[in-house]
């Protein structure tokens, strides 16, 4: 299983997410679900994910450190304000509240299944192998960060 960690970059992955949402979206209409504001919905939430996604770019940018998430050992510097005060990953909110925002725009409880998928597998191949890293090269910085700032929010 570790083949898998930190291979696959977050951007593809959400959009492996993506399709494999609409497929099951298709292969399973019955779970369909009729909602007049699903749009609003999906436009909310993929305003709110951008923004939140590229908040913790920006962080990072400005920090001038790696946004690569699969090469954790080249971080130059633990980024902790802005966004980072509020989650240690937004990134990773931002692109689960874009397929939150899909799934309402496809309203399948099929593809809706799939979102707890997506969380599992970011935390076990992405976040977990990410914080390991970053444990060893900021040490007792990072151990301090992790209790006061949530996984996710």
């Amino acid at each position: 299983m570790q083949a898998l960690e930190l291979k696959i970059p977050p951007v593809v992955l959400v959009a492996l997410f993506a399709l494999a949402m609409w497929l099951v979206s298709q292969l399973v209409p019955a779970l369909a679900l009729p909602m007049r504001w699903r749009l609003l919905l999906a436009g909310i939430f993929s305003i709110a994910g951008i923004a939140v996604a590229l908040s913790g770019v920006l962080a990072f940018r400005r920090a001038n450190t790696t946004v690569d998430p699969r090469v954790p050992e080249q971080s130059s510097s633990l980024v902790i304000r802005g966004i980072y005060r509020y989650s240690r990953n937004p990134m990773y909110v931002g692109f689960l509240l874009l397929l939150l925002a899909w799934v309402c725009f496809l309203m399948n409880m099929a593809a809706l299944a799939l979102l707890p998928l997506f969380i599992w597998y970011m935390n076990r191949f992405q976040i977990t192998p990410e914080e390991h890293h970053l444990l060893q090269k900021f040490g007792a910085d990072y151990q301090a960060y992790i209790k006061q700032v949530r996984r996710w929010l």
